[in-house]
């Protein structure tokens, strides 16, 4: 399952997002939306992807 194009501009290895493009290490939006899960976040492990969607 090939998504239409891979967006060069972000780079992702989460093969299991709806986004991902499986041919390429890309995700196919336009854009994506990074927020965090914690109050205060120190650590690039605080972040998180909010555009991830589960195939």
């Amino acid at each position: 399952m090939s998504k239409e194009r891979a967006n060069k501009c972000i780079e992702c290895t989460v093969t299991n997002c709806a986004h991902h493009c499986c041919d390429d290490d890309y995700c196919s939006l336009d854009s994506i939306k990074v927020g965090t899960h914690e109050c205060d976040p120190t650590e690039d492990r605080c972040t998180d992807c909010l555009s991830f969607k589960m195939k």
